[in-house]
Parts: C-alpha cells; structure tokens; sequence
C-alpha cells in the first residue's frame, strides 16, 4: 500500500504535467470549435516553434521564457498567414479538404525540419532546469511549476478574447453559425485566420516552456499533440475550459498509471480513459450534444 504523501505527490505532479498538455490542447480545440476540423498540423507547428525556442537560446541567448513573448505573436502570424492563404483557399471551403491540407502541412513541416536539422536531439542546458521546489513529500520542478501558471494566463487570455473583445464576439459567432455571422457582415475568412492563429500562438508558448525540461527533434511534436487530441475529446470538442480541465485531469492519470505501471507504460492510462469517455460521454465533459 502506498503511503498517502506518495499519492499527493503524484497528484501534484500529475497536475503540473497536465497543464502543459491542456495548453497544446487549448490551441487544438480552439481550431476545432471554429474551423470544425482537427488541425493535424498541430504537432509540426509545436515542433517548429520548440527548434525557433531552442535556436533563439543557442543563437542569440534569449531565455526561452523571454523567448515566448517573441514567439507567441509570431506563430500567430504564421498561422494566420498559413489558414488565409494556404488551407483556406485551397480547401475551398470543403471540412474534408481543410483535414487534407493539415495533414500535408505536417508532412511537408515535418520533413522539412528533418531535411534542415536532421535527426538528431537536441536540448539546452539551463541553469534552472533542475531547480525546484521541495514540499518535504514532493519535489516540483521550476519549469512544470512556470508552465502551470503560465498555462492558467492562457486560457485566461484566451477567455478574455473571446468574451470582452469584437473579434472574440465575430469568433463565437462563426463558431455558433457561419451563414448567419456571413449575412451580418462578418468577415468569415478573417476570423478562421485569427482563431487559426491563436491556436498556433498557443503552441509558440508551449514550445518555449517545455524546450527548458524537454528535447528537440524533428517529430518531438507529435507526441504531445496525441495526447492533446486525447484532452481535447475528454473536454470536449470545441470547449476552452474542457482542454484545460481535461488536461490536468489526463496529467493525473498519468502520473498514476507511471507510478502503478512503470514510467515506460504510463500513457497506457490515458488511452483507456480516452476508450471509457467515449463509450460513456462521446461529447466529452462539456462538449454539446450535435
């Protein structure tokens, strides 16, 4: 039997991981609530901005929580520019088209950053990577705890927009209905272009808070944005406050499933929660019913 501090600290920690998931799935889910479509780009574009965090760092010293003040309105651009003139008229206003050019952004981002840096992993050495804070029952590492709160301010932000702003009201209008949002003067091409980007935006900050504990690599991505799509249906599709409670609620499991299973086997937790939601609750927590 396990000794109820080693059970907190495992929740502690669970958490801390989870934030950062949910804030890969926070960018994910906003894409999906608007565009309707699963943006399989996703995990290039994270990847993307870890090897921009990490260069940022070798090349011109720039702490990679400096860094994603510059980051985070650059991948909005990017994104912007990559929904308005690449996805957008080249899907031409077809879903099933729109997955189809994700999924070739990936491929080409993907093999372009292999062709470019290889295969090889890198990482950078910070002096505060290792640092922590100790609770006596458990150790809680700097950059998760940074990233927990920074997570928070997202998704706080990201309410904001959404809520207070005329963008964010243009933004829940498309997302409620298109036709009606077009009839009313609402530029709908601008609006897919602005949430694409706030969903890249989100992956830029991701990117910087988990190259100081993390590896780089041409696919480095991916394994996050599985598990993001996993949040993501747990939430609820198209739910801002489902990825981040989702999130933290898969960041848990897997640290229970590391500490019962070994730490090779703990997303084996995740999946078989991800298979249980969709049997019990296929709309997720707070997703609507179609």
């Amino acid at each position: 039997m396990l000794s109820p501090s080693i059970l907190v600290a495992a929740i502690v920690n669970g958490l801390l991981t989870g934030a950062l998931y949910a804030l890969v799935a926070l960018g994910l889910t906003l894409i999906y609530g608007v565009l309707h479509i699963i943006n399989f780009a996703h995990g290039a574009l994270l990847t993307a901005a870890m090897f921009a965090a990490y260069f940022a760092y070798r090349w011109f010293g720039i702490d990679p929580y400096l860094a994603a003040v510059v980051l985070a309105p650059a991948f909005f651009v990017i994104g912007y520019a990559l929904q308005r003139f690449i996805v957008g008229p080249t899907s031409h206003g077809d879903d099933r088209n729109m997955l189809l050019v994700t999924l070739g952004l990936a491929v080409v981002i993907e093999n372009a950053l292999l062709f470019v840096f290889r295969a090889d992993t890198r990482t950078i050495d910070l002096s505060y990577a290792l640092s922590g804070v100790d609770l006596g029952f458990a150790f809680l590492p700097l950059p998760r705890l940074i990233g927990f709160g920074v997570t928070f301010v997202v998704a706080f932000a990201l309410w904001l927009i959404l809520s207070a702003t005329d963008i964010g009201h243009a933004i829940r209008a498309v997302a409620k209905e298109k036709l009606g949002a077009e009839l009313v003067g609402i530029d709908v091409a601008h609006v897919y272009a602005v949430t694409f980007g706030l969903g890249t935006a989100c992956v830029g900050i991701a990117a910087c808070l988990l190259i100081p504990s993390y590896y780089v690599n041409p696919s480095a991505g991916n394994a996050f944005v599985l598990v993001a799509f996993t949040v993501v249906v747990l939430g609820g599709m198209g739910s801002v406050l489902g990825a981040l409670i989702g999130g933290l609620a898969i960041g848990v499991v897997e640290s229970f499933s590391s500490l019962f299973l070994g730490e090779s086997l703990g997303q084996i937790g995740i999946f078989v929660l991800f298979i249980v939601v969709l049997l019990v609750r296929p709309n997720g927590l707070f997703g609507a019913q179609a």
